[in-house]
């Protein structure tokens, strides 16, 4: 079902683009549209985790230099009965992760070193387990080729008017009209079926996610935490890469809490609550994963990696 929506949305990506492209150069520029969106499907089907991973400037990790880390995501990993992915860390003082990867077989999960030490390895075990659930669900791929199609039909609607503004040479059928409209709609129309897919897969990865760590409430204590962390530790290369901010598990540009249309992720305290109910609910708890940690510690070190030397410690707030 995931491929078959999947594909829909592809469908629908490319075609909005097309239409952007008809708008803005009638039948050529819709041809001319379909190729570009061709390629761009192509590279990002093969080169997303790359892109994202190189972007935040990940290093894969393994027992040798992360032992504790790695160990959580390997039992995790065999619990939701998934090909071991590749293990990053990354260099920022916000605590947040992802998950990158076009299939379960070529796949990545990724934490920031603030998120190692701001959690215990209960909460790090649900964290991670969220985005095993994104893996899973194949949900990976599906938003990477989303942000990738949404970020050229928005630089396609910014050019409009330079493209479409020629009127010599303008084979565009509806005039200038047709130019405004791309300027205007087409942004949009594409930012909204981002925001629509991200908030729907948050809530489905949530519930997955406590399934393969076996306790609802780990992951929903790890959500607290990250999302008072992101409305107080700013993450520059998020910033600089606004498309990747969706594939976070709590959005690192901001601390929005609305849970509207135009926000990234769902409201942190429905998923907290959902969480909550899904374990008052009776779910039957697994054997965890991990190791019982001391409830008093409150933060974690990071692996010896070469990563977070330097003064990237988080500072301390009302968030840790």
């Amino acid at each position: 079902m995931n491929l078959v929506r999947t594909a829909m949305l592809l469908a629908f990506m490319t075609a909005l683009f097309m239409f952007v492209g008809f708008l803005i150069g009638g039948r050529a520029g819709m041809m001319i549209a379909f190729v570009i969106a061709a390629g761009m499907n192509f590279f990002s089907y093969w080169n997303s985790d790359r892109m994202v991973l190189s972007a935040y400037r990940a290093q894969e990790v393994d027992e040798r230099n992360a032992p504790e880390f790695f160990r959580i995501v390997r039992d995790l990993t065999r619990n939701a009965g998934l090909p071991m992915p590749k293990v990053y860390l990354y260099d920022s003082p916000q605590p947040n992760a992802f998950a990158t990867g076009r299939n379960p077989e070529n796949a990545a999960v990724a934490a920031s070193t603030g998120l190692l030490r701001a959690l215990s390895p209960e909460e790090v075990a649900g964290v991670m387990a969220h985005e095993l659930a994104h893996i899973q669900n194949r949900d990976t791929l599906t938003m990477t080729i989303t942000a990738t199609l949404a970020g050229a039909i928005s630089m396609l609607g910014n050019f409009a008017f330079f493209f479409g503004g020629n009127r010599e040479n303008n084979s565009n059928p509806l005039g200038f009209i047709g130019v405004i409209v791309a300027m205007i709609v087409a942004p949009l129309a594409a930012m909204l079926v981002q925001m629509a897919i991200s908030r729907t897969r948050e809530y489905s990865a949530d519930r997955r996610g406590a399934e393969i760590c076996g306790n609802p409430l780990w992951l929903a204590s790890a959500l607290g935490k990250i999302a008072r962390g992101a409305a107080h530790v700013p993450n520059e290369d998020a910033e600089r890469n606004p498309a990747t901010a969706h594939m976070f598990i709590i959005n690192p540009l901001s601390g929005e809490r609305m849970d509207n249309l135009f926000s990234t992720h769902p409201n942190t305290e429905n998923r907290i609550a959902a969480l909550q109910d899904m374990a008052q609910s009776g779910m039957n708890v697994s054997t965890p994963p991990v190791r019982a940690a001391n409830p008093s510690r409150k933060s974690r070190s990071v692996p010896d990696t070469g990563l977070g030397r330097g003064g990237s410690q988080p500072p301390k707030g009302p968030w840790s």
